[in-house]
């Protein structure tokens, strides 16, 4: 599990981004970037870092699901993810 801290700074830097997202639009569609640099830097989507929603680990991640593989493989196993069973041939 990651550091409650790392989550705790990428939750923030989420609500940010949800905070100015109309703000910076406004001011790249006028072509204003002398305004956008005075936007705190956390305000911008490229900053944002997917992690996985139970257990913050960054790597692994699966977009579609929004959890890391190894969350994955054991909600699949449990049969909580409907549709996904474990395959065989």
């Amino acid at each position: 599990m990651a550091k409650k801290s790392v989550i705790a700074r990428e939750k923030k830097r989420r609500e940010t981004v949800a905070k100015y997202a109309e703000k910076r639009a406004a001011l790249k569609a006028a072509g204003d970037y002398e305004g956008l640099q005075r936007l705190p830097r956390n305000a911008s989507p490229v900053r944002l870092h997917n992690r996985c929603a139970l257990t913050g680990r960054p790597r692994g991640y699966l977009r579609k699901f929004g959890v890391c593989r190894n969350v994955f493989r054991e909600l699949a196993m449990e049969g909580k993810i409907p549709g996904i069973r474990k395959s065989s041939w």
